[in-house]
């Protein structure tokens, strides 16, 4: 067993997990709105005020107000409202976004339109709720507060969890209860190591977290997954250990109620789940590809994500002087890092009373990876194109690093080794070494050079603004309410900025037939009094026969914004 007798005296049990929530939740504050949201954010935004985006006219030109109608807070709207949009014309299940609802209604909000900062400091404070939520994990699974200490601090400051947490979405309240569920299997686990009953209570709420789980993101169900592994591999363990081992023995019968009531919750959300399969277009950009280097991008993806839990530099920044130098730094830093932390696992594995939560901790990890790259390869759902879809095991992470970790800081009283690693550094110090790497990471993330914003709207409306006098009309190919949100994005941002140019949008629907947004497009020309400028804006869709009037621009000379792909013509008086 370790000893933890360093700091019982120094403080309560309670001031480090508080301490290092504080800094977790001030670390999620930082710069939270200098960033623009994008169109997943616009999702939330829309249908945690009740509104909906079906009222935002296409094929005609429209005012940056009427864009940004559905982003208005909505007197009328309700509970019930939410949930009705989100089922007729969503994919997610409603419960984050009805609290974020009664959270927004806290706020006071920005020149008529919803508060970005009400709603990204919900999912921050959440995000901040699961520091001390992963320490109770640490604790229990290892029953070492300097486990639940070091898990908690890494939390604080993981890059991958300030990443979930800085933006509008659901990821870090589906986290939260992944933490939970997790919490319960180690009791779970426990009570089948003794052979006796899972107490009543954790029983009800483990079914009552994952159906939680499951009214928050459907991928929770990939959590259960990975547990139901961690169940069956304990049953196999017993069975290999006991000549005598039932699955129909008394300890077991809990565990089989959990899944019954985890069954019977997912039930209500299958016909809803096949329905949103209709809304197939919301979902299309995971579908995975097989084409040359398609094969092996998963795999590197995944391994990047993986990565970024723990360290994140500037590695997608535009200039090499500043991408060459991180990546040196962050290739150094895992060269260093990974012998001491995969030797940190090793002797865990040789702790009786620690092995086996190493071993469903590494099965959860395990399983989840499998999960990612069944989708991948057999399914054609490439799953690791997102790196949000990692929340479902990304706790599992953060406890296995504490745990290694904790021998660093605390070794074994067997284990009388000074120095860890080739460098000669003593444990304590590589601990820190590791934490201030993540914090600076951290820091990455919070200033947009780490996990960058897929679209740039700001710089969209500064090119705007530098390069048209004329009147200006905004126009792009239209399918769902993924490319509302981008032009909402635009549309925002002009309004927030007070300026005087007050563009028009143009959203050229189209279903299977490009033609019909080129013929939306040129029908609106023929009506705008000219001269007026067209930005065409992620215009999916043949444009020469609409524009022929107008004169195209030069476009080589400007910059390259990310998420906008346009193109500017000038019509001039005929």
């Amino acid at each position: 067993m370790f000893s933890h007798k360093w700091y019982v005296p120094l403080f309560p049990s309670w001031f480090h997990p508080l301490m290092w929530f504080i800094i977790g939740f001030g670390l999620r504050l930082s710069n939270l709105t200098a960033k623009p949201p994008w169109t997943d954010e616009f999702c939330t935004l829309v249908f945690s005020l009740g509104n909906n985006f079906l009222g935002i006219p296409l094929d005609k030109a429209i005012a940056a107000d009427i864009l940004l109608q559905p982003l208005q807070p909505n007197p009328s709207a309700n509970i019930s409202h939410i949930i009705q949009n989100l089922l007729t014309q969503d994919t997610h299940p409603p419960l984050y976004f009805v609290i974020a609802y009664l959270w927004m209604k806290l706020f006071s909000h920005e020149g008529g339109l919803v508060s970005l900062f009400a709603a990204r400091s919900l999912p921050a404070f959440i995000g901040a709720i699961s520091i001390p939520c992963v320490y109770i994990l640490g604790r229990i699974a290892f029953r070492s507060p300097l486990v639940g200490n070091l898990a908690a601090a890494m939390m604080a400051v993981c890059p991958y969890a300030v990443f979930l947490s800085q933006e509008a979405r659901h990821y870090t309240l589906a986290a939260l209860w992944v933490i939970a569920s997790l919490t319960c299997l180690v009791i779970a686990t426990r009570h089948l190591q003794n052979r006796t009953a899972l107490p009543m209570w954790v029983t009800f709420a483990w079914v009552e977290i994952n159906a939680l789980g499951f009214a928050t993101h459907y991928f929770f169900s990939l959590t259960l997954c990975t547990e139901a592994v961690v169940l069956i591999f304990l049953a196999w363990q017993q069975k290999q250990t006991n000549v005598k081992f039932s699955l129909f023995s008394s300890h077991w019968q809990r565990i089989y109620a959990v899944a019954i009531g985890t069954f019977v919750a997912s039930l209500i959300w299958l016909p809803i789940f096949l329905e949103n399969r209709n809304r197939d277009n919301l979902t299309q950009w995971i579908r995975g590809s097989r084409d040359g280097l398609d094969w092996i991008a998963p795999i590197f993806q995944a391994l990047g994500t993986l990565i970024t839990m723990i360290s994140l530099l500037p590695v997608e920044s535009a200039q090499l002087l500043v991408v060459i130098p991180s990546g040196l730094v962050m290739l150094i830093f895992f060269i260093w890092a990974i012998p001491i932390l995969v030797r940190g696992i090793k002797i865990q594995l040789q702790q009786p009373e620690n092995r086996i939560m190493i071993q469903i901790l590494a099965v959860v990890t395990i399983t989840a990876m499998a999960l990612f790259f069944i989708f991948t390869y057999f399914l054609g759902i490439d799953l690791t194109r997102g790196a949000r879809y990692h929340f479902f095991y990304f706790p599992s992470i953060i406890v296995l690093l504490a745990a290694s970790l904790a021998v660093c800081w605390h070794l074994p009283k067997e284990l009388t080794v000074k120095n860890i690693g080739q460098w000669k550094i003593n444990g304590k110090k590589a601990v820190i070494l590791i934490w201030l790497m993540s914090l600076i990471s951290t820091i990455t993330v919070i200033c947009n050079l780490g996990y960058q914003k897929y679209y740039r709207p700001d710089l969209f409306v500064q090119l705007i603004q530098q390069t048209s006098s004329a009147p200006i009309l905004i126009a792009t190919t239209h399918k769902t309410y993924v490319q509302t949100g981008e032009m909402m994005g635009i549309a925002r941002e002009i309004k927030l900025e007070n300026s005087p140019q007050n563009p028009l949008f143009l959203l050229a629907h189209q279903n299977q037939d490009p033609n019909t947004s080129t013929i939306a497009l040129e029908n609106t020309l023929k009506t705008l009094p000219r001269p007026f400028d067209v930005w065409l804006v992620n215009f999916h869709a043949p444009t020469a026969e609409a524009v022929k009037t107008c004169v195209m621009s030069n476009t080589e000379s400007l910059p390259n914004i990310d998420g906008y792909e346009y193109q500017l013509y000038h019509c001039q008086d005929k």
